[in-house]
């Protein structure tokens, strides 16, 4: 598709099925997909064969010739050109172009995997009687998340002011591959979603995605820069509840200081990737995203801040490993997820994991913080022993701290330069 426009997304959606994947989807699928363009009179699909292609017809004019001798015009956008031209397979017909026309080609597995992992109507869910109104509203925010991560209803939004500095700097001419990342990095729900977009099906036999620059990296800067638009476009976080709107900016802020600081620990320590540590430190939190879509419509959470900090507190690691699970990411990375508010948690692996890496960073971060709480005893962290080095401490963790906002701030200086 080099060298030429890209379709827009509202004419992909005329397709069928095509229409029943979102827009970030039709970005990954597109950006996989080949461009076919035919001479009048050239032969577009031979009968007989089982080529796997899907066909959509963007423009011009092709004739089905079958066995028996009929034959049938389908011209581009016209009602009959809405569905893949002669998908059976092996072809019944015979596809010859009769004007200059042009096509999107698509292998059939690729688009059936997509088609499975896109949302799926809440009709059809509640149809399987999952439907639960009853009881804490815990126990409804948590059968309402189960039912949209089944349904691939899950919206993991951005802080508006946030996304539109990403897509911006995204935008701009020059930039490399680690900058873009870079970028990136200042907001977990958009890392989040490329590990995701990394997740799925015409990536598929490459592994789970270990850092925002491998992700970066795997979908290339074109399709990064697409989604990213996408991304700042269509889903970010609106609220008319100023304490949903505060926990989210909060949310933004910590994991970005969190992952910082996972850098710096993991820089120190052998075995250890530093860009996966900080992947993990942007994602430790990121079950909380969809929790505070989902407050929106349960006043009782939001009715004060404690009630909110406690909510959030009880559900954020199950609804984040639960995500990062369903995009299938390495289980070091939902280890950490899972476990990073465990201070006794101790992993079974003999090595440093990642999930000791998120650990130690929140110490410091609770030792460095007063709105953090209370940290606990050193000796009841194991995650400290595993890592090595010098124990957490008032002079330590300043010395951690002011390194982790030094790179943050690189990070602000890179989005706020035009």
């Amino acid at each position: 598709m080099a060298g030429r426009e890209r379709l827009p997304l509202g004419r992909l959606k005329s397709f069928h099925p095509l229409n029943r994947l979102t827009a970030d989807q039709l970005v990954l699928l597109v950006n996989r997909a080949e461009r076919r363009c035919h001479k009048s009179g050239e032969t577009v699909i031979e009968q007989g064969v089982r080529d796997g292609l899907d066909f959509f017809l963007i423009s011009g004019a092709v004739e089905l010739h079958a066995k028996d001798g009929r034959k049938s015009v389908i011209e581009a956008e016209t009602e009959k050109a809405l569905n893949p031209i002669a998908r059976l397979q092996p072809r019944m017909y015979e596809v010859v172009a009769i004007r200059p026309s042009e096509f999107l080609v698509i292998e059939q597995d690729i688009l059936n995997d997509f088609l499975n992992s896109a949302p799926v109507s809440q009709v059809e869910m509640e149809s399987e009687g999952d439907w639960v109104a009853s009881g804490s509203a815990e126990h409804r925010l948590r059968m309402e998340f189960n039912s949209e991560l089944r349904s691939n209803h899950i919206r993991l939004p951005s802080v508006p002011d946030m996304a539109w500095k990403i897509r911006r700097t995204a935008a701009r001419e020059g930039l490399s591959e680690k900058k873009l990342a870079m970028a990136v990095t200042a907001d977990p729900a958009m890392a989040a979603k490329l590990v995701r977009a990394c997740n799925s099906p015409v990536y598929r036999g490459l592994g789970g995605v270990r850092s925002v620059h491998e992700a970066v990296t795997r979908l290339g800067m074109r399709t990064t820069r697409q989604l990213l638009a996408e991304f700042a476009l269509r889903d970010v976080f609106r609220s008319r509840q100023l304490s949903l709107q505060r926990r989210m900016l909060k949310l933004t802020q910590q994991s970005r200081e969190l992952a910082a600081l996972c850098w710096l620990l993991a820089d120190q320590i052998e075995g250890l990737d530093r860009d996966e540590a900080e992947l993990a430190g942007l994602l430790h939190d990121i079950g909380t995203v969809p929790l505070l879509v989902l407050a929106e419509h349960h006043p009782g959470l939001w009715s004060s801040e404690a009630r909110l900090q406690s909510g959030c507190k009880q559900l954020r690691a199950e609804f984040g490993a639960a995500l990062l699970e369903s995009w299938g990411c390495p289980p070091t990375l939902v280890e950490a997820v899972r476990h990073g508010e465990d201070w006794q948690y101790e992993c079974p692996e003999k090595s440093p994991q990642l999930v000791d890496v998120v650990i130690t960073a929140r110490l410091h971060s609770t030792i460095g913080s007063s709105q953090n709480g209370e940290p606990p005893a050193l000796n009841q962290v194991p995650a400290l022993g595993r890592l090595g080095g010098p124990e957490p401490g008032a002079s330590r963790t300043q010395e951690l701290l002011a390194e982790a906002r030094a790179r943050v701030e690189q990070t602000q200086l890179l989005l706020s330069t035009r």
